[in-house]
């Protein structure tokens, strides 16, 4: 390359943005893993969303339509919620960075928690704004100290409630404090988990009362649509006009766009994950704490494991592969001592709790 060649660079920030890493679904040498690492619903997709999918395959020659009309009519009608104030993307990864393309950039700032979502810091740099991260109190959000953060170059703050990879949240009042102190920016409420969690609605009370609150949901998680990417938001008509301008018109395909909306609708398929869920992470949060393994209480579809230091949790991850089961290590969220475990259906519950059992008297017996 001649030394006059001009050096075509990224914009700033880009570079700062480490490559995301999903969580693993392999293991060397085995073939039959059972994967606990990515808050998968070990049930999959209702029926109805497969049945959908099947007769979408018919029309694959076709563009999808663009405003989702359908679904946010389905997404309004089952949470009660003004379907023009809801907008679909491709999982709530995408609204966030629409939100963040849209009211974040250079010379601001974007807060979130020390141990939330890592998409938060990836769209910030993205968007070329400075991510700001908040310490939490023992692994739960801490209002106070998000306040004291925010400045008058904060324009998004991203509360995961439930967060992700901590299991814990806080109440709804506490959010409205939280919104209310901080006026000149948005809170964006991440309810990825929402429906893990009896009588909550994801913060959409706020984001229809406040003008600054807004709610992002996905299909991926209880709805087991992770294959088919997508996600919603929910929030005052005036953000969700500017979201669009810059949403692209087909950014979810038909398959997609009929599996969410037939998913949605089928509220038994959504009560027994529900009810599954809560009775496997309960016992399976007993069975390790028994075991000399706690975690915090958690209101998601996954236990965050404490161990004593790196080298345990690391030990202990690869005693688990080593059978087959494939968590996932946190070192990434500024949690090195733990181990992310998703609930899976009961057999795959009790493998882990053994194989941890084990793990741990083996410890133990060395140590002593």
């Amino acid at each position: 390359m001649s030394q006059n060649q001009p050096t075509i660079a990224p914009q700033p920030g880009i570079m700062e943005i480490a490559l995301y890493e999903g969580g693993a679904a392999k293991v060397a040498g085995i073939e039959n893993v059972v994967k606990l690492s990515s808050n998968e619903n070990p049930f999959g997709p209702s029926d109805k969303a497969r049945e959908a999918v099947i007769r979408a395959a018919h029309a694959l020659h076709r563009y999808p339509n663009t405003d989702h009309a359908s679904l946010r009519a389905a997404i309004g009608d089952v949470h009660g919620l003004d379907p023009d104030r809801i907008i679909c993307g491709v999982g709530s990864d995408e609204i966030i960075h629409f939100l963040c393309q849209s009211y974040a950039g250079p010379d601001t700032e974007v807060l979130f928690t020390e141990h939330g979502f890592l998409m938060y810091r990836i769209s910030a740099h993205a968007a070329g704004a400075t991510p700001v991260e908040v310490p939490e109190r023992d692994r739960v959000t801490d209002v106070e100290a998000l306040i004291a953060a925010a400045n008058e170059k904060t324009r998004l703050i991203f509360v995961a409630n439930p967060n992700n990879p901590t299991g814990t949240m806080i109440g709804l009042p506490e959010l409205e404090r939280l919104a209310l102190a901080v006026p000149q920016a948005i809170l964006v409420i991440d309810a990825a988990y929402a429906e893990y969690v009896e009588d909550y609605d994801g913060g959409a009370d706020l984001a229809t009362r406040l003008p600054n609150v807004f709610m992002t949901r996905t299909f991926s998680k209880i709805y087991g649509l992770g294959g088919l990417r997508v996600g919603w938001g929910y929030g005052p008509r005036e953000i969700i006009d500017v979201l669009n301008r810059i949403r692209g018109p087909f950014n979810l395909s038909a398959p997609a766009l009929d599996a969410a909306e037939a998913a949605v609708r089928d509220r038994d398929h959504v009560h027994r994950c529900q009810t599954e869920n809560a009775r496997m992470r309960n016992w399976l949060a007993e069975a390790l704490a028994e075991k000399g393994v706690p975690s915090d209480t958690s209101c998601a579809n996954f236990i965050l494991a404490r161990f004593a230091d790196e080298a345990t949790a690391r030990s202990c991850d690869e005693a688990l592969k080593a059978e087959g089961l494939i968590v996932r290590m946190v070192a990434g969220y500024g949690l090195p001592n733990c181990l992310r475990i998703t609930v899976g259906d009961e057999a795959s519950c009790r493998r882990v709790a053994h194989v941890i059992g084990k793990f741990m008297a083996e410890r133990a017996g060395v140590v002593a």
